[in-house]
């Protein structure tokens, strides 16, 4: 039950703030001026028991997961066993408006609040933010109790991505409850609840959720205003300043309805699919463009699941852009919305998948695939209802959530047929609630006929010019070179495609597999590329920088000048 993890520290734990780390408004999409922290030293208890408990034997910094070295606890859960965490707070003076909302991050898998003795509705699933109404249960004066009874046997009913309880090779340290910012906000009646911002090259389309009257939006850096009064407005800007990762305009604006205001922000884009020479394109902005990117898996050996502070996904994207890439695959995770905010702010494109479920099989969903096996039917694969129920769950609130970040731009519904089921009708269900991004159903393989792409994984063999099919190529993981640093390993584990023990011979490999096989697919017409991967991640090795973000593996200037070639060799 409490077996001890390896760990290593990264530079950003040097600065964090143990008081209350992580005290980062947490929704830039939709900011007002309303905000308590709840982050820092809880209580914690782990035990058999699910009910509320008055007595606690430890304490943990949230929003740190018990398994990290952050949180103060470093061990593993346990099958079967509770986590117990409670807080003491109290409203500073004049915080209090017409409704208190208790706001939570996000906690794996299963989470039960309490505020003042009061139970709150439980909330399953490890990787969406939900929200509560507490304003019947506070004290207005005094001290408020909130407790929080969270679950995770890591239940493959639920999506847990590349967790697992046997850690090693390609699967990682398991996390369980809370991972992200705990905060309250106080807001008037008729308060906006939510926005929805659909850009296109020349428009935007803002949509308010829980507003009603008169509502005047204006954009910050021209004061051009605008007045609307039903639930949503077009607005046509002066002047067009286009979003890309060459650069990432973002007009900023506010919000004013009654006695709320709010501050957000929109870019002007568009992602689309051409024929250019016969050839099928993905397209920014109306022209072919290239897609040169990175796996990104968002860990991190001192938080798992969470950087010590924002600075650690800042840098991340700031070394991603610096080596001359200007999109990153976040793989199999979802982020807190500060991640997906710098993206939009620093510039750099997002392909976004969905979380996986249900049960992984080496044999049918690796091995064969790999050698040559890449077609299964998948009606009736995973066949549990309430498996089914939760994924389809978790890709919808994902897809809400994450709507109004410009960055993003390409949805992965199933990854190498880790718990793919109807892909078809996924694909289907994924257009549905977002019909203005590029969707990948099946990425590596088991396509079905509904894709927007063609998406594969080359490992194994060389990249040579395929075929061309009537869908964007999509080279959504290749490379995978493993070169390890030491000093900066996380344990014993060499896990990689190839292996290189110098680093000169580690980056002349990276170099030759960019200049002789992915230039010429560029050449042919291939959209995007997805080398694997930005950082080592735990017994992976095979990252462009250390897990413990201190070292980067090759030279920055160099994979920049590399990178400006891929990008525009086909123009």
């Amino acid at each position: 039950m409490e077996e001890k993890l390896f760990t290593l520290s990264t530079p950003y734990s040097d600065n964090m703030d143990r008081d209350m780390p992580w005290c980062v408004y947490p929704r830039p999409i939709l900011k007002r001026d309303s905000f308590l922290c709840l982050n820092g030293s809880w209580d914690f208890k782990i035990c058999t028991s699910p009910l509320p408990s008055s007595e606690y034997n430890e304490k943990i910094l949230v929003p740190f997961p018990p398994e990290s070295a952050l949180s103060g606890i470093e061990r593993s859960v346990g099958e079967g066993a509770f986590m117990h965490y409670r807080r003491f707070f109290v409203f500073p003076e004049g915080f209090i408006k017409d409704r208190v909302i208790l706001h939570f991050g996000a906690v794996d898998q299963i989470c039960e609040p309490y505020i003042n003795g009061h139970r709150l509705e439980k909330h399953e699933g490890g990787y969406s933010s939900f929200s509560y109404d507490i304003t019947d249960y506070i004290r207005k004066d005094g001290e408020n109790e909130l407790a929080v009874i969270a679950k995770d046997d890591l239940s493959v009913i639920y999506p847990y991505g590349k967790q697992s309880k046997k850690r090693g090779g390609m699967w990682y340290t398991p996390v369980s409850g809370i991972w992200q910012t705990v905060w309250i906000e106080s807001v008037c009646e008729g308060y906006i609840q939510d926005i929805r911002i659909t850009p296109s090259m020349k428009s935007v389309k803002i949509e308010l959720k829980g507003s009603e009257g008169l509502k005047r939006l204006t954009l910050s850096d021209s004061a051009e205003a605008y007045e609307f009064s039903g639930d949503g407005i077009v607005i046509e800007p002066k002047e067009i300043r286009l979003w890309s990762p060459e650069n990432p305009h973002l007009y900023r604006f506010t919000i004013e309805v009654g006695e709320d205001k709010i501050e957000s922000y929109f870019a002007l884009r568009e992602i689309g699919i051409e024929k250019v020479l016969g050839i099928p394109r993905l397209t920014l902005n109306g022209s072919p463009y290239v897609f040169h990117g990175l796996l990104d898996q968002g860990y991190f050996p001192d938080g798992i699941f969470l950087p010590a502070t924002a600075e650690g996904y800042e840098r991340d994207i700031r070394l991603a852009k610096s080596l001359g890439f200007n999109m990153l695959r976040k793989h199999i995770k979802v982020e807190p919305n500060i991640f997906y905010y710098l993206c939009d702010k620093l510039g750099i494109a997002v392909f976004q998948d969905m979380v996986n479920n249900s049960n992984y099989s080496f044999l049918r969903d690796t091995a064969l695939p790999t050698v040559a096996f890449k077609r299964l039917p998948d009606r009736f694969s995973h066949r549990n209802k309430k498996s089914r129920r939760m994924f389809e769950l978790g890709m919808k609130e994902t897809m809400e959530q994450l709507y109004s970040f410009p960055s993003i731009l390409y949805y992965t519904v199933f990854n190498e047929g880790w718990g793919q089921f109807s892909a078809d009708e996924m694909y289907e269900r994924a257009k549905s609630i977002d019909s203005t991004r590029i969707i990948d159903s099946t990425s590596g393989w088991f396509v079905r006929q509904k894709s927007d792409v063609d998406s594969r994984h080359v490992y194994f063999k060389r990249l040579k010019p395929l075929k061309i099919s009537e869908r964007p190529l999509v080279i959504s993981e290749f490379g995978g070179y493993s070169h390890r640093v030491e000093g900066h390993l996380f344990g014993r584990g060499n896990y990689g495609y190839k292996s290189f023990d110098s680093q000169r011979d580690y980056e002349n490999a990276v170099r030759r597999l960019y200049t002789d096989e992915v230039l010429p697919l560029v050449r042919c017409g291939a959209s995007a590329f997805v080398y694997t991967q930005l950082s080592d991640v735990e017994d992976e090795t095979n990252g462009l920088i250390t897990y413990d973000r201190r070292v980067v593996k090759v030279d920055e200037a160099s994979f920049c000048e590399l990178g400006d070639i891929i990008t525009k060799s086909e123009k």
